[in-house]
């Protein structure tokens, strides 16, 4: 799915009355369709570029709070089950929200049901907020008349795709924090500490021009790297910098997404499997929300593999949605797709057979979030004993190359 852009117009009204504004939108095209379905003859369109800001910076790589999201939806279904008006319940969420994103993009429905749009539409100018499969939720609730149950459904499913992420980020908290204060140590001791042995070395040498003073193999690595980090610090930063900026760029892309994707499923240690396990459990949970929302088949399998997380995971859905438009099964790809363990594909097809796919699915879901809280507990009882072998093997590396011309010199002195 592309990424939401923010496009700025001028319109006219049928009365001829000229106006201007910002929409976000993933092309011209939907821009244009929006304008049309509000009424206005557009004039004119073009992508908005924004100031550079660290402020914008920041938001666009944070993006949406899920916790905010998530509170916002719950309160949402429980404003509207209440029975009270549409616009005095989006009156009520925009002072209650405490996100700055989501509180701008209440301000914005707000304005456009008030103005004549489906509460679909007014969230399709958002979709940096609500994702695709949030707004097909929300139209098929409001088609059915049953807006109530659709946005209790996607609290739900907020809730539930929350606490699988921060469960998975709050298991790796730790061992991301002592890999990162060991690589700070680490270069701390090679940019301060190693410069005073070098110096020492040099002294020695002088005072004892006969004697040899060639330095230990380890030794010598340690002092290059010392020289490089000292030496040229302004070419290796930028050099990183730049690195990393352009892999994040090409895992941005689509032949770099599906290729990292596909790498992340094989990485050993069980980290691919845990990564499996969590693809497959959001896969399903959303699979069982927009079934149970009364989103149509063929859709919800789109959406679903678009929302999965997992170029793996999509492609397989493109295999499912093409049996299921020719009239074949759901059950039939996922069973022969490497990606779903035999179980998914029985479960599914007992669901299609017995009519209760939405059950199974939301089975499977528990199932794989159950999985995955013991994968991780069990990821993060590895992670840390091979974190603190890393960290004291390279400083006690670094102690000993610094030793051992020291200790040479004291066995010839001896």
């Amino acid at each position: 799915m592309a990424e939401a852009t923010t496009f700025a117009f001028r319109a006219m009204d049928l009365a001829g009355a000229a106006t201007a504004g910002e929409v976000e939108a993933e092309s011209k095209a939907q821009v244009t369709e929006q304008l049309r379905q509000r009424g206005l003859i557009v004039l004119d369109v073009s992508e908005k570029s924004e100031p550079f800001q660290i402020e914008n910076l920041w938001r666009q790589w944070k993006g949406v709070d899920m916790r905010e999201l998530s509170v916002f939806s719950r309160q949402f279904a429980t404003l509207v089950s209440s029975g009270m008006p549409m616009l005095r319940t989006l009156h009520s969420l925009e002072e209650q929200t405490q996100d700055e994103e989501i509180r701008e993009a209440t301000a914005g429905i707000r304005a456009d049901v008030e103005a004549g749009s489906t509460l679909e539409q007014a969230m399709g100018r958002h979709p940096k907020v609500f994702d695709r499969l949030f707004r097909a939720m929300v139209r098929s609730g409001e088609e059915s008349g049953r807006l109530e149950d659709s946005l209790d459904r996607i609290a739900f499913q907020v809730e539930k795709t929350d606490a699988l992420r921060r469960q998975v980020k709050s298991a790796l908290m730790y061992p991301a924090l002592v890999f990162g204060f060991a690589v700070v140590v680490l270069v701390a001791i090679v940019v301060f500490v190693i410069p005073v042995f070098v110096t020492v070395f040099k002294e020695i040498g002088e005072e004892n021009p006969g004697e040899s003073t060639a330095l230990p193999a380890p030794t010598q690595l340690c002092v290059g790297v010392s020289d490089a980090l000292t030496s040229y610090w302004f070419v290796i930063i930028p050099s990183l910098v730049l690195l990393a900026v352009a892999f994040f760029r090409w895992k941005r892309t689509e032949r770099g997404k599906e290729t990292f994707d596909r790498f992340t499923l094989r990485i050993p240690f069980k980290i691919g499997d845990v990564i499996q396990k969590v693809a497959l459990a959001r896969w399903s949970r959303t699979f069982s929300g927009s079934v149970s929302s009364g989103v149509p088949m063929l859709q919800a399998i789109k959406l679903t593999g678009e929302t999965a997380g997992n170029v793996v995971v999509e492609r397989a859905m493109d295999d499912v949605y093409a049996s299921v438009k020719r009239g074949g099964s759901l059950a039939g790809p996922i069973e022969q797709n490497p990606i779903f363990p035999p179980m998914v594909g029985h479960m599914v097809a007992v669901g299609e057979e017995t009519g209760q796919l939405e059950h199974m699915m939301t089975k499977i879901a528990d199932f794989y979030e159950a999985e995955v809280d013991a994968k991780v507990k069990a990821l993060t009882a590895l992670i840390e004993p091979l974190m603190i072998v890393f960290v004291g093997g390279m400083v006690g590396f670094i102690v000993i190359a610094m030793y051992l011309p020291l200790l040479s010199l004291y066995e010839k002195i001896g």
